[in-house]
């Protein structure tokens, strides 16, 4: 009896272990073989690959409070939007971003530190998260929605919140 008790508990443990391995491989687009058989579904690390270089291409802007190096990633019909202090929605078009990074406060900041927190791909859509600090002494994180148009990867939205300074 406790030879068959232990036996279904391993038995359980690997079924366990190979449906987490498979929803694993299911989320990151992966391939999964079993029984002989491959299950394929699209992988993006083409498109991750060229999202992150728009996102780079952001992040660079920010460093070097320089509009014209972030500018290409944009498309021209982008929006910006946050809450203000006041709890208000503030924001319009793109270039209001652009404004900003030129003029002060913003300053170049090449200790300022980025991450790509999260890519999340679906066909020709996609999203992204990046968290900054330091930038011109200010801490982001903020949130891309891109579109794939024409073959190319264009940020259409931002959305971001300002943390408080420590």
């Amino acid at each position: 009896m406790k030879m068959t008790f232990f036996k279904t508990l391993l038995l359980v443990a690997v079924m366990s272990g190979l449906g987490t391995a498979a929803q694993a491989a299911d989320r990151q687009g992966g391939q999964q073989a079993a029984a002989g058989k491959s299950v394929s579904k699209p992988t993006y690390v083409k498109d991750y690959q060229a999202i992150a270089q728009v996102l780079n291409l952001y992040i660079d802007g920010c460093k070097q409070a320089r509009s014209s190096i972030m500018k290409p990633a944009f498309s021209e019909k982008a929006t910006i939007f946050s809450v203000d202090a006041k709890g208000k929605l503030a924001g319009g078009p793109i270039q209001e971003l652009f404004d900003a990074i030129d003029k002060p406060p913003f300053r170049p900041s090449p200790e300022a530190q980025s991450v790509i927190v999260n890519v999340d791909i679906v066909g020709t859509a996609a999203s992204a998260r990046i968290d900054s600090s330091d930038v011109s002494g200010f801490s982001f994180s903020d949130f891309f929605n891109l579109l794939k148009v024409d073959g190319k990867w264009t940020i259409v939205s931002k959305i971001y919140h300002t943390h408080v300074a420590p």
